[in-house]
């Protein structure tokens, strides 16, 4: 059981790049924050340097290397993916008029995330079965800033016995 945890936390950190279904809420406002300050350039290049800390930090062994192409490609399409439904989203504007086609392009939205996410599972299987303890430890701390604006991880919305909320 604890492995299985332990494979949907990874990729549930790699899939940081998977945003959440409330960022697709067309009747939201306009995102607002530091992310938005930033060109689409700048965050491709944010995407490649945590793209290259999480390589450089998982430390592969050569016979591991060979088995990293398919993960780096299934996060640069997941991250591909969110950028082209970032303008998507911006282009359609707010969708008030209507209900139905945004229910519509939510749950096409939403597909096509589950797909790139299943493709990204699917890529780093064989890298996860090779890793060792080290490495999976610091893969779940490197891919933490992955998951996307709004995401500040587990920890940040959980409380312990007796902490307030």
């Amino acid at each position: 059981m604890r492995r299985f945890v332990t494979v949907g936390l990874i990729l549930v950190g790699l899939g940081v790049v998977g945003g959440a279904v409330a960022k697709d809420d067309p009747f939201s406002r306009p995102p607002s924050g530091r992310w938005n300050a930033f060109s689409p350039e700048d965050r491709e290049a944010f995407a490649d340097a945590r793209i290259a800390a999480l390589h450089a930090g998982l430390r592969l062994k050569p016979e591991q290397e060979t088995l990293w192409p398919p993960v780096e490609a299934a996060i640069r399409d997941l991250a591909r993916l969110r950028r082209e439904q970032r303008a998507a989203r911006a282009e359609r504007g707010r969708m008030v008029d209507d209900a139905p086609a945004a229910i519509r392009a939510m749950a096409e939205a939403a597909t096509a995330r589950g797909a790139a996410l299943r493709k990204l599972a699917d890529a780093s299987t064989p890298l996860y079965a090779t890793l060792d303890q080290d490495q999976k430890r610091r893969a779940l701390v490197l891919a933490r800033p992955m998951r996307g604006e709004g995401h500040g991880g587990w920890r940040r919305h959980h409380r312990g016995p007796g902490e307030d909320r």
